[in-house]
């Protein structure tokens, strides 16, 4: 299938109107939130410091009526400069640009599936900037194998699945972590999906190179497209 293709097949997924985090949170609470490196707001704000970031994500809340921000795919963002979990290393090139969306919300806040599937795998990544607990599911649509990975959870959202385990369509199956456990970041949801793992488990690049988009834009797509916000 072509990445044409499967961008067609999540956008006819997505006609039902999916949503991965709390479904008595409307749609209407929902605004977007630019965290790129372009954003003026941003230069008065030391983005190193989680309280300092979600004092500005809950001000951006606050100011619209709102209680989720959403958005980040394909963001250059100045965020990752702080850990070396993204620099380079052995030859490596410098990360920047975030591959999957992002929802800021409260801590505790419900993780839905958007779609029905099975844990194919979980792991904390501890890496100060990394996701800290996240869960990776399975998804056949058409015939067609492809993934999510939801990252910055709970660490007990990590205690009630097992590989395998089926999750159904709008199921809570995880919960948004605290900055002490998920990366150190304000809490929120890093949706993103994968159409190949390259052989990883429990993990997956959430941030890659600029010289990297092409491959990841093709690999990960917009999230957009069957979460149609």
């Amino acid at each position: 299938m072509t990445a044409t293709e499967f961008s067609q097949l999540l956008i006819g997924l997505g006609n039902s109107k999916p949503m991965v985090l709390d479904t008595n949170i409307s749609r209407e609470s929902y605004v977007l939130l630019d965290l790129s490196k372009n954003n003026a707001l941003l230069q008065s704000v030391d983005v190193s410091n989680s309280s300092k970031l979600e004092a500005f994500v809950n001000s951006h809340l606050e100011t619209h009526n709102a209680k989720v921000a959403f958005g980040g795919y394909l963001e250059e963002r100045n965020i990752y400069q702080r850990s070396t979990h993204f620099k380079p290393k052995d030859g490596d090139l410098e990360r920047s640009i975030h591959l999957g969306m992002d929802f800021w919300a409260k801590q505790g806040t419900g993780v839905y599936a958007p779609l029905a599937g099975r844990v194919h795998s979980f792991q904390n990544n501890t890496n100060f900037g990394d996701y800290g607990p996240t869960i990776i599911l399975e998804h056949n649509a058409e015939g067609e194998v492809f993934y999510t990975l939801y990252g910055h959870l709970s660490l007990e959202s990590l205690e009630t699945v097992s590989v395998g385990k089926p999750i159904e369509k709008g199921e809570v199956f995880a919960s948004l972590g605290a900055a002490a456990v998920n990366g150190d970041y304000p809490p929120h949801l890093h949706f993103q999906i994968i159409r190949d793992l390259q052989g990883k488990v429990g993990d997956y690049p959430g941030v890659c190179h600029k010289l990297e988009v092409d491959f990841y834009r093709n690999n990960c797509p917009d999230p957009n497209f069957l979460l149609q916000l």
